[in-house]
């Protein structure tokens, strides 16, 4: 995990727009080339990142001159695009410290981060990480609606629990009867909180072209009226899970008589 401290701003472009002014923030950069832009107050969530699989580019002010290489000019013309679009220009005589470039794999989507400033930059070995522990009736919940998908619409069928994104695992991921991909936030109790988090796996999701269409669904012993009203409004759906009922289910195929 490298972690940098720096004022700087981005530009995302591509499939959509996106820019950041100036200002100190924190940029993690993990093992897997994604990137996260966090700032100091407001949203847990990051403000922008790129998500894996890309390729990283760490750029010096030289180089980025002089790279003529087909896929760096594109990537440079959608950057120049989305600077003029910002309208925001460098004072004449200041030199960023650093330019990291992040491309998406597939598609057209590039995240460009410039360093006017940097106060750390610095890089972890973290391991391997053993994975949320949650507690044991979300965990069951979560295996029982693996088990039982058609709950959410018949001809469902499980991908896989704990699918993994750049921001942490989505509880499960399906595919409706439909064929489009469902991504599924479990909680005991649901809260806001909970519908942001769908909102934020839902909105990278739809970046992978192999993905997208993703919709969600919203699922929980209880939801409260404004967790509904603000999931129905994102275009989620929302499903009550009987604990007791579906622990019987499971129970009722383990018996001989």
């Amino acid at each position: 995990m490298r972690i940098i401290v720096a004022d700087c701003s981005a530009e995302y472009t591509g499939r959509l727009q996106a820019s950041l002014p100036r200002a100190r923030r924190v940029v993690l950069v993990k093992a897997d080339n994604s990137v996260l832009i966090f700032s100091e107050l407001g949203s847990y969530k990051p403000l922008n990142w790129m998500a894996a699989p890309c390729t990283l580019k760490d750029i010096s002010n030289d180089s980025r001159k002089s790279d003529d290489s087909s896929a760096d000019v594109a990537a440079d013309a959608a950057a120049d695009t989305a600077d003029a679009a910002a309208g925001e220009t460098l004072p004449e005589n200041e030199v960023p410290e650093k330019v990291i470039r992040a491309c998406a794999d597939k598609g057209c989507d590039v995240l460009e981060i410039t360093f006017h400033k940097i106060y750390s930059d610095e890089s972890f070995d973290l391991g391997e990480d053993p994975g949320l522990k949650k507690d044991g009736v979300e965990d069951h919940l979560q295996k029982y609606l693996a088990e039982q998908i058609e709950r959410i619409g018949e001809g469902a069928r499980l991908v896989r629990r704990e699918y993994p994104t750049a921001i942490g695992p989505v509880d499960i991921m399906a595919i409706d009867g439909s064929g489009q991909h469902v991504a599924i936030e479990i909680k005991r109790h649901g809260g806001i909180d909970g519908v942001e988090q769908l909102t934020r796996y839902v909105e990278l999701l739809n970046r992978d072209p192999l993905l997208a269409p993703v919709r969600g669904i919203f699922a929980a012993q209880t939801i409260a009226p404004q967790a509904r009203t603000l999931a129905e409004d994102r275009g989620f759906e929302t499903l009550i899970l009987d604990y007791d009922d579906m622990r019987g289910y499971q129970d009722d195929t383990l018996r001989l008589f």
